[in-house]
């Protein structure tokens, strides 16, 4: 009789609802702090996934054999590959598009790839001005990975122990 005596004045007191408003306004008295963007950066996770790239050998040849795996693997449906037979007999790439309007960057191509061709970098400052550029092709995609490919190999020595 006494616990449910004790709940019906605990429902009634609303203690839960104090609480919520004791913590509500502990944080209201507390300082605030902004963060000024351009000028300040938080600092981002080894692991952060965010515009993708495609890397090359150390002697300039793409990596991407055109195994497919990243486009099978894609959640989200948004990695389309076309490939060919070069004279030599090993494929490779003639289309590789990402749309990154689909894209949930949850790194799933870049853990497929066998010879570690695709790779997500940790450049998240990146927009649109015209309609389509949404969509990085193979060309793109290689130049990101030029530009950037010492960064992602350091980004990519520093995260292999947890793979």
């Amino acid at each position: 009789m006494s616990n449910r005596l004790s709940h019906y004045f605990k429902s009634l007191m609303l203690g839960e609802l104090l609480q919520g408003m004791a913590v509500t306004m502990r944080y209201f008295v507390k300082a605030k702090y902004t963060m000024q963007y351009p000028e300040e950066k938080i600092p981002k996770s080894n692991r952060f996934r965010g515009l993708h790239a495609l890397r090359r050998y150390a002697n300039g040849e793409e990596r991407c054999i055109a195994c497919k795996l990243c486009e099978a693997v894609c959640p989200a449906l948004a990695i389309t590959i076309d490939s060919d037979m070069r004279e030599d007999g090993s494929r490779r790439t003639t289309r590789y598009d990402i749309d990154l309007f689909k894209c949930i960057y949850c790194g799933f191509c870049e853990e497929s790839c066998p010879v570690d061709s695709i790779v997500e970098t940790d450049i998240h400052e990146y927009h649109f001005e015209n309609r389509g550029e949404h969509i990085v092709n193979k060309q793109q995609l290689l130049a990101i990975g030029d530009r950037y490919e010492e960064h992602i190999a350091a980004a990519r020595a520093l995260d292999a122990p947890y793979r």
